[in-house]
């Protein structure tokens, strides 16, 4: 039997992570020719790092530093977007790896998603294999990976020892353009009259709707129109927002700022009539609390008025507004009436229902009512009324999707009759990926996004949240949401994914638990597994896959032959996703809930299967990214016991900066990519000593990710990859009481050593031993979340690591509990006449306040009183700066308040010449 033949990889000895981090990031702006801009797929890895890994994996480490460097530097140009396509970057990589292995690599993506790592294998010269268990996923991988390579127009690239298959006869971008304009042309024959240009030829963007309640007060009555926010665009040279008025028993609106009527005083156009579902009333000024705002939808009573519509014209800049009038809304009844026509008509023609009638999903799959049954916390519209996938759109939408639907399939019919069925297939296949980019724009949970001033698609979060205020847009127009603007972003897609080799790969549709391969087939796996219950894949992809059912399902019989996707095998910890009740109820009750102990399971399985597909020698690189210690105990055990041993590890940088700004919730930059391999083991390892192997290990690796600028949530989860080369190449790992070590035991040593060297770094002096426990969890819970609230037992992890029991501690002083959340106090969140401990951090927060307040002389007698007129207690306040953002209020306090640390001192020396026995040594 073969094994594969690199005894020590590239990837396995050295990488360019920071290079490859930038171009990661860099990416992700990156639109024309992506293959993100061909459908949604959520947690896709970058090109760039799928690239720069799967070529450092297959392909030896060099002998001498020199050539090291050389490589590296390589990479760090291969790995770039400009050089995807350049033949003098990728035709070396082919020739690099054909020549180290002597062969052309077998390769396999068993979490093959949107695309990206099997097309970068493809890309390298590899024989590619991608399969994914869900059919949405797998289109995309067919539209990726197989037709363009097939029937795309080739140009440039050369592929060593491989002939180019006969591509003359096709033009896949010229076809999907001929198709989709005559899609375009014959859907707006039929209902282009229901979205009408205005009289100087401005074509409507979009329309501006507001969802409606009754106010609940009886001498009142009036309709509420729900609105977030009232603004329209609200940029740094452009203010321009809608403004309610009362006008008898009714709210009326008016369009005021830049270039409209000026805006009014006191009018803060970020506050609109809900917030949490609580709404109020601008009549009667009552409210309406948020569980008889959910009963109103429930039961039918709520609404939706047109307000605004949105419009452009090409002689004028930008985008400009007026309010809805009657006509827009006899337009929109009439597309009403047209819509009750159309959708007869479909029925009979199609034997299915034309408007997708199939269950958004809950825990029990019998639809949501409102006796308080759980519901998955992705989706909570279902406690507004919204019980199948239709309820999704306006009667506006319903009308132009499924015309267009009709206009996708009638296409298919006609392409048949010139060309042959297969190439007519992967024609009309584009066609029903284009649709579906723009569903995701043309539905009721679309937002308006006042800064760019462009319509939002329905998972800008990897949720479907209630939206009370949606825009509209016009698929007949030419901006964001039309069906010009994807078709335009479809065409360069093709055209750049036909240049990246001329073999396909092998999409196929599989459990990654049960891959219909044989033994020792694969030289490498590359993969990208789900984290947890980060994305609930198969109820996300359910919006796509009830509309590609009705518009190309017919011509894939083996990917739609069930009623929605399919959940049986599909790799998830979905209790944690439930609403509604208890957790430990809910798992008695529901039994369609996935624990954490079934996901770890199932990873397990995928993972030995990994293993037994392999070659002997053969090797992996796995993408994760999840940001709980949960979910890396699991992904830690999981491989541990598959077989597989892990050899490298390396954080790659895959979100851009502006990303990570969120305050609610702490956000990861990096993923970690671990290399692993089908190789013996070593025996059993006694704990004792691979803590001291894995504390060795650790120092040296710790200072490169210092070096490398890797912080915060990141610096823990990437010394997590580094311990687990250590523990992970023995068998197992026992006490000397017998007891075999596992994930949680080996987290818990890796974070005291992590938090440990991460409080000298941060004080860049010895002053650390000094500190008390709760100090230090506030330097590190800053330096690692800065103001985000972490779940409880993320938070509890950090604090043991230091010394601090949470639970003794929470709702005391500055750590505050929050449902399941802990979140810690900002000084100018806090009462300053409750701020009488002598608790470092409770000083330090007082000083702060009393310095916001100008009471300087009271800043002086604190820190004489607490002890605290000492250098390290600045250094402590300087450190906590330097964990924050700039646009943080506490750093604000912070460095104002150390900008008078000279001045301070000296004033408090003069009163008190023994002030020099805290600080004259230190100075």
């Amino acid at each position: 039997m073969k094994e594969f033949p690199i005894k020590r990889s590239f990837i396995e000895e050295t990488f360019p992570v920071k290079e490859v981090s930038e171009e990661s990031a860099r990416e992700k702006n990156i639109r024309h020719g992506h293959i993100s801009t061909l459908h949604i797929w959520w947690a896709r890895r970058p090109l760039a790092s799928s690239r720069a890994t799967a070529y450092a994996a297959l392909i030896p480490v060099p002998d001498s530093i020199e050539e090291i460097e050389k490589k590296k530097n390589f990479i760090a140009e291969l790995c770039k977007w400009e050089n995807s396509l350049n033949p003098a970057y990728i035709e070396k990589p082919r020739k690099d790896i054909r020549d180290a292995l002597g062969y052309t690599p077998r390769v396999l993506d068993p979490f093959a998603g949107g695309g990206a790592i099997p097309l970068e294998a493809l890309r390298l010269g590899c024989e590619t294999y991608a399969s994914d268990y869900n059919p949405v996923a797998v289109l995309i991988l067919k539209a990726v990976l197989e037709y363009p390579q097939k029937y795309g127009k080739r140009r440039g690239i050369e592929d060593f020892g491989n002939k180019e298959e006969s591509r003359e006869n096709y033009d896949l971008v010229a076809d999907v353009k001929k198709w989709g304009e005559w899609v375009l042309n014959e859907a707006k024959k039929e209902i282009g009259r229901f979205y009408p240009a205005e009289e100087d030829g401005s074509i409507p963007v979009g329309y501006i709707w507001a969802r409606t309640i009754p106010c609940q007060n009886p001498s009142c009555n009036a309709e509420i129109p729900l609105m977030r926010q009232f603004w329209l665009a609200k940029k740094s040279n452009k203010k321009v927002a809608l403004y309610p008025y009362v006008e008898g028993k009714e709210v009326k609106f008016k369009v005021v700022g830049n270039g409209y009527e000026e805006m009014p005083d006191n009018f803060d156009p970020s506050k609109g009539t809900v917030k949490g579902a609580i709404a109020t009333c601008l009549i009667c000024g009552s409210t309406v609390d948020a569980n008889t705002t959910r009963r109103l939808f429930q039961e039918g009573k709520a609404g939706q008025r047109m307000v605004a519509v949105v419009l452009h014209n090409k002689k004028k800049r930008g985008k400009f507004y007026r309010i809805a009038d009657e006509n827009d809304v006899e337009v929109f009844k009439q597309a009403e009436k047209y819509l009750q026509r159309k959708v007869e008509e479909l029925r009979e023609k199609w034997n299915i229902e034309p408007i997708p009638d199939e269950p958004l999903p809950t825990p029990d799959m019998q639809g949501f009512n409102s006796k308080g049954d759980l519901f998955w916390n992705f989706a909570p519209i279902v406690v507004y009324g919204m019980k199948k996938w239709g309820d999704l759109f306006n009667s506006r939408q319903k009308l132009s999707l499924i015309t267009f639907v009709d206009k996708v399939r009638e296409a298919y019919f006609r392409m048949v009759e010139v060309y042959d069925e297969e190439y007519a297939r992967s024609v009309v296949t584009y066609l029903g990926l284009l649709f579906d980019k723009v569903v995701s724009k043309s539905n009721s949970l679309a937002r308006w996004n006042n800064i760019p001033e462009k319509i939002e698609y329905i998972f800008s979060r990897q949720a479907m949240s209630m939206l009370w205020d949606y825009v509209e847009s016009n698929i007949f127009g030419k901006s964001a949401g039309s069906w010009q603007e994807y078709k335009e972003y479809t065409l360069k897609m093709i055209d750049s994914t036909s240049q990246s080799s001329i073999k396909s790969a092998i999409p196929i549709q599989a459990s990654a638990t049960e891959l219909p391969f044989p033994n020792n087939y694969f030289d490498a796996v590359f993969t990208d597994p789900p984290y947890y219950d980060n994305v609930p894949y198969s109820d996300l992809s359910e919006f796509f896959y009830v509309w590609l059912k009705r518009t190309i399902g017919e011509h894939y019989p083996d990917l739609f032959s069930t009623p929605l996707t399919p959940k049986s095998k599909e790799i998830i910890a979905s209790l944690p996703l439930l609403r509604g009740m208890s957790k430990d109820k809910a798992e008695k009750l529901i039994k369609t809930t996935k624990p954490q102990k079934y996901f770890e399971n199932m990873l397990k399985k995928s993972f030995q299967e990994i293993y037994r597909i392999l070659k002997p020698n053969g090797i992996v690189v796995i993408v994760y990214a999840h940001k709980t210690a949960s979910g890396w105990e699991t992904l830690i055990n999981s491989l541990l016991d598959s077989g597989l041993v892990i050899t490298a590890s390396w954080p790659i940088n895959t979100e851009m900066k502006a990303r990570l700004r969120a305050k609610e919730s702490a956000a990861l930059a990096s993923s970690i990519y671990i290399v692993a391999r089908k190789m013996q083991r070593s025996e059993t390892g006694w704990f004792n000593e691979v803590k001291e192997e894995i504390k060795n290990h650790l120092y040296k690796k710790l200072e490169r990710l210092w070096k490398e600028g890797i912080s915060g949530a990141d610096f823990f989860i990437s010394a997590i990859g580094s311990a687990i080369e250590v523990f992970g190449k023995y068998e197992k790992v026992m006490d000397y009481e017998g007891n075999i070590i596992r994930a949680d035991r080996l987290l818990d040593y890796v974070r005291e050593i992590v938090m440990d060297y991460t409080v000298r770094q941060i004080l860049h002096n010895g002053i650390a031993a000094e500190l008390s426990p709760l100090t230090r969890f506030y330097i590190l819970y800053r330096w690692s979340y800065q103001n985000a609230k972490v779940h409880f037992d993320e938070a509890r992890k950090l604090a043991q690591s230091v010394g601090v029991d949470l639970e003794k501690e929470w709702n005391k002083g500055f750590i505050e509990k929050q449902k399941e959340f802990i979140y810690l106090l900002a000084p100018n969140e806090r009462k300053l006449d409750e701020l009488k401990s002598t608790e470092l951090i409770d000083v330090l927060h007082k000083v702060l306040q009393l310095w916001e307040k100008g009471r300087r002389e009271e800043i002086t007698e604190t820190l004489q009183e607490t002890g605290f007129m000492r250098d390290s207690f600045f250094r402590v306040a300087q450190a906590i700066s330097e964990c924050l953002s700039i646009d943080s209020k506490e750093k604000k306090l912070l460095d104002g308040f150390l900008t008078g640390k000279e001045k301070m001192i000296s004033e408090a020396r003069a009163k008190d010449t023994k002030l020099m026995d805290f600080i004259g040594d230190e100075e």
